[in-house]
């Protein structure tokens, strides 16, 4: 990511995006690596004094966002976008306090509360911020830390968390399963004494993948993709080298893409095993989907039908390709219903969606959306980043040219979205 758009993104400077609505989108695009794998395993390399390299790296803002963090921890942090990869060197003893500053940037830096209270037995986190897309609250993952013996009390905006005699090891069973309380309970967990056991653990593949670098690690770890997940503690991890698993949403993303733009996208480097649902709604919408050498390919000869969803955890259809599926059927041939179940706040994006033309009526967790021809070409405005990316889509099929403001959200989600889109036929420019 170059210097010049960090630097914007630190003063404020926001750009937009500029989008020319009628192309068909065709070709090739690669996939990255996930971020919301690689932030997770950036955090969790705060276990192992020594340096660990983390490789398939996406360029993107966020994981610039966890390298400052991990650098006011103590960490030398060493960023290469061109090689793709971070290499972090954790010190012996490590700070412990992540300040609000860093932390309201992005969600994921919650993740370094697990790896602090194992390492250095107290932690103290601001509460995070990033997307705006309803309450997610902190309780499985205090709780959770709680059975295993931590103090953990909320003061002045922080979560301070203190395990003075150490982490033991315990049998929690999360109320919903909860991908971040997963995640820091499961790190926490590796350096406790005696035998963890998360019952309704999250099955997410970025799950798996941050289970599989700390195995790398020295952890014992089984369960990995189920709902029960146990963890053997050890006495010390290690550093080690781990290559961050394919982006399934930037993946899915592009698959949406091809059926709205009725186009042709072959997707390299896309895991169609972790989009069994969405690619089986694309199919009933009418896409032709097949799998290729190194990925998969989505073809769309005709308007889509209309499909309705319902948003769950892993392995159902993700909260995160949501803003894509409802961008769909605004524009399919019929009538769906949209059901979220896992964010509240994500219909924030159908008022946005309303000045497109859409015509979708919000009812508690549910969207009723009725298909038109065309979206038209207005003014909007990102809410966050799966929602930024479901505008730049609803914009490619609208009449005109739509302006869509705080394009950062997007550039914290997809490396170079506006270039990527260009490669396949997009008019889409920076202003």
């Amino acid at each position: 990511m170059s210097a010049p758009y960090l630097k914007q993104l630190q003063w404020g400077i926001m750009e937009r995006l500029r989008v020319v609505g009628g192309a068909r989108l065709a070709g090739t695009v690669r996939v990255s690596g996930a971020k919301n794998s690689a932030l997770k395993l950036m955090a969790a390399t705060l276990l192992a004094p020594g340096k660990s390299t983390i490789t398939n790296l996406p360029e993107i803002a966020d994981v610039e966002y966890m390298a400052e963090l991990l650098t006011r921890l103590g960490c030398s942090v060493e960023v290469n976008h061109q090689s793709s990869q971070v290499v972090i060197d954790v010190p012996q003893k490590l700070g412990h306090r992540a300040d609000y500053d860093m932390v309201r940037k992005m969600r994921a830096s919650i993740n370094v509360l697990g790896p602090l209270i194992a390492r250095e037995l107290i932690a103290e986190v601001a509460l995070p911020g990033g997307d705006a897309i309803g309450s997610r609250g902190l309780d499985f993952h205090i709780n959770g830390l709680t059975e295993m013996g931590a103090q953990v009390t909320s003061e002045h905006g922080f979560v301070i968390a203190k395990a003075s005699n150490g982490l033991t090891g315990a049998h929690i069973t999360l109320e919903f399963p909860s991908v971040g309380a997963t995640e820091n309970i499961m790190t926490a967990a590796t350096l406790a004494n005696g035998k963890t056991v998360i019952d309704n653990a999250a099955r997410e593949p970025d799950v798996v993948d941050l289970g599989e670098f700390l195995i790398a690690m020295g952890a014992k770890i089984s369960g990995l993709g189920s709902h029960t997940i146990i963890i053997e503690g050890v006495k010390k991890l290690t550093p080690t080298n781990h290559a961050t698993l394919a982006d399934r949403i930037v993946s899915g993303t592009w698959a949406f893409a091809a059926a709205m733009t009725k186009g042709d996208i072959t997707i390299e480097n896309g895991r169609a095993d972790h989009l069994e649902l969405p690619l089986d709604k694309l199919v009933e919408a009418g896409a032709v989907v097949t799998t290729t050498k190194n990925g998969f390919r989505v073809k769309m000869d005709k308007r889509p039908t209309a499909v309705d969803v319902a948003t769950l955890p892993y392995p159902g259809f993700p909260t995160d390709l949501q803003p894509m599926v409802i961008t769909l059927n605004s524009i399919a041939d019929g009538t769906s219903i949209v059901t979220e179940n896992v964010f509240e706040g994500r219909f924030m994006f159908v008022n946005e969606l309303l000045r497109l033309g859409a015509k979708i009526q919000v009812d508690g967790h549910h969207a009723a959306i009725t298909g038109i021809n065309q979206l038209s070409a207005a003014p909007v405005a990102a809410t966050d980043i799966r929602a930024g990316a479901g505008l730049v889509l609803a914009a490619l099929v609208s009449d005109g040219v739509t302006i869509i403001e705080d394009a950062f959200h997007i550039d914290r989600g997809y490396p170079d979205f506006p270039t990527q889109l260009q490669s396949l036929g997009a008019d889409v420019t920076r202003i």
